[in-house]
């Protein structure tokens, strides 16, 4: 468990700050967090706004992100079960962070592909040392 005023680096082997780097930077988090930025959604919903992520991975991501306390789920006594999934207040402080890598990744993703497609064609003494 992490103390409250202790130093942490997630360049440190086996500090526990990676284990945050590890949720947060997660290719699903950072899509249900974009997409419960926008506020509370049902779990089809979030499904629906996603696309391609499968039903097992929305389930395990949001029981971590609850678990983490960075989404909250609340469940309505209906007839037929209504549950909602919204940030908490600590999860909400990852909007602005994450919304800035995926700006940076739509504004990116064409040199990057260039230079991905480049490497391909490279000789292999040309890429030497890599």
């Amino acid at each position: 468990m992490a103390k409250s005023g202790a130093t942490y680096s997630v360049l440190s082997p086996g500090c526990p700050s990676r284990v945050v780097l590890d949720r947060i930077a997660d290719k699903w988090t950072a899509l249900i967090i974009q997409v419960l930025a926008r506020g509370t959604l049902r779990y089809s919903e979030l499904k629906r706004e996603i696309g391609d992520i499968s039903q097992k991975m929305l389930t395990q991501t949001l029981r971590s992100l609850e678990r983490d306390g960075l989404v909250r789920r609340k469940v309505y006594p209906v007839a037929s079960p209504k549950v909602e999934y919204a940030l908490t207040p600590l999860g909400r402080t990852l909007i602005e962070p994450l919304q800035g890598l995926c700006r940076w990744t739509e504004k990116h993703l064409t040199e990057m592909e260039a230079h991905r497609q480049g490497a391909g064609r490279q000789t292999p003494a040309s890429g030497a040392g890599v």
